[in-house]
């Protein structure tokens, strides 16, 4: 009886000798920036919605204390074909539309178009609502204008770039700024899908069967 308590004793010291189990990682609280999907036809202008999600955690947002809130970013997004747009701009909207920004530029290139924002938090808070539902809140819209080249049945791809879309606080602090090299900020893509601006063309028998209609109506009108 003594030999067995023994080995129970010595089994139980070596077990919590033992290192303990590492503890599952947690995954890193990120804010979202979301470019919607919209649909136009060829010539047509389309607008999309560019969306922010506030998530708390991260460290930018309502959550945290004044001088850590969403007050600067930079969203580049990148379209292709581009040769399916015509022109594009890119301004504010949503819950930054009403506000007044300190600095505000939109650069653009072949392909690819910018907008960087900047507010005083004192004077003009971004007013985010924290952990809001997917997509989060509206903060800009890209305003297209499609070509003749946009074929009916494709679609125009719209990407952020990974480098150069960010968040910061209004002085752009390296301790606060969010991008996907810090694995703070997931970037949602979108796109715009072309349709026939006149809707689906009528088959023969279609074409057939409207001029029968109309040659009836028009005998039945005449009698």
């Amino acid at each position: 009886m003594k030999k067995t308590l023994s080995r129970v004793t010595l089994l139980i010291a070596i077990v919590m000798m033992l290192p303990a189990a590492p503890a599952a990682a947690q995954p890193i609280p990120q804010d979202v920036v979301t470019v919607g999907t919209s649909t136009g036809a060829p010539f047509a202008s389309v607008d999309v919605p560019v969306y922010i999600r506030d998530t708390s955690g991260t460290p930018l947002g309502i959550d945290q204390p004044p001088g850590s809130r969403i007050q600067s970013y930079s969203l580049k997004v990148n379209y292709a074909p581009a040769s399916a747009v015509s022109s594009v701009t890119f301004t504010r909207g949503g819950i930054t539309q009403s506000l007044t920004p300190t600095f505000e530029s939109s650069p653009s290139g072949p392909g690819t178009i910018t907008l960087l924002d900047t507010f005083a938090e004192n004077t003009n808070l971004i007013p985010f609502t924290s952990n809001a539902a997917l997509p989060g809140n509206q903060v800009a819209t890209l305003h297209f204008t499609l070509s003749g080249t946009a074929t009916p049945g494709t679609s125009i791809t719209l990407t952020f770039d990974p480098v150069l879309t960010q968040l910061t606080d209004q002085m752009g602090s390296p301790g606060t700024r969010e991008n996907v090299a810090a694995g703070n900020l997931l970037l949602v893509a979108g796109a715009i899908n072309i349709v026939n601006a006149h809707g689906p063309a009528l088959s023969t028998w279609g074409l057939i069967l409207l001029a029968v209609s109309l040659a009836f109506v028009a005998l039945r009108t005449r009698l």
